[in-house]
């Protein structure tokens, strides 16, 4: 546990940073009382896993872990819920779930990201999961969740070691966080989508991952 807290001591100036790069010009839209900003969203993707970076930033950051990518399944890793107690996300398979990936709720970005993802979506969340992943503690995830009125999104947590991020390489090697990602899996637990920012401080594609995710629905 001692060296969980201390990874996120160490992360702290780095999100400041992320808080900062997230902060931009007001939009027009609101919804559930958030005002969304005019962030910029990213056109492309980068690729998980060891051996490839993210940037932050101008500054190159590297990622850890066997990457993940378009075809392959789902992989067995324990993450941990509002409870505490630990599932493996493989065995949330039956539906059509986005899986969207976040640094920490505690940033500009990550906290539009998450809104959009629930709210904006277009009725998807009546037909799939929406998840979200951080490292993020469960109660800080539960506590943003309250407070944003966030109720149909399902919240876990890779606080204890990055697990989660190691197993898909998504895991920003320093300071330790995940970095940013959308993926969309269909019910067979195959990865039929995915976007990595290239830069942290960008949005990714959510509308795109919204389309590709009714298209599979239309197509079940």
């Amino acid at each position: 546990m001692n060296q969980v807290f201390k990874a996120f001591s160490a992360a702290a100036g780095s999100l400041a940073l992320l808080v900062l790069s997230g902060c931009a010009e007001k939009g027009d839209s609101t919804a559930a009382g958030f005002m969304y900003k005019n962030l910029p969203v990213a056109s492309g993707s980068a690729a998980a896993g060891e051996g490839n970076t993210v940037t932050m930033g101008s500054a190159p950051k590297a990622l850890v872990g066997t990457g993940i990518k378009v075809g392959d399944s789902l992989r067995d890793v324990n993450v941990t819920k509002g409870d505490l107690s630990l599932i493996n996300i493989a065995e949330t398979k039956g539906r059509v779930r986005i899986i969207s990936v976040v640094p920490s709720l505690d940033t500009k970005v990550c906290e539009q990201q998450t809104h959009y993802l629930s709210e904006k979506n277009n009725g998807l969340d009546k037909m799939v999961e929406l998840i979200t992943v951080s490292v993020d503690t469960p109660f800080a995830q539960g506590r943003f969740a309250k407070e944003a009125k966030i109720g149909n999104v399902t919240f876990l947590s890779d606080y204890r070691g990055g697990d989660f991020g190691k197993t898909y390489g998504l895991l920003v090697k320093d300071p330790h966080f995940l970095a940013r990602a959308v993926m969309v899996v269909d019910k067979d637990n195959v990865v039929r989508y995915l976007q990595v920012t290239p830069e942290l401080g960008q949005m990714p594609d959510m509308d795109a991952a919204f389309r590709f995710a009714r298209s599979l629905i239309e197509k079940s």
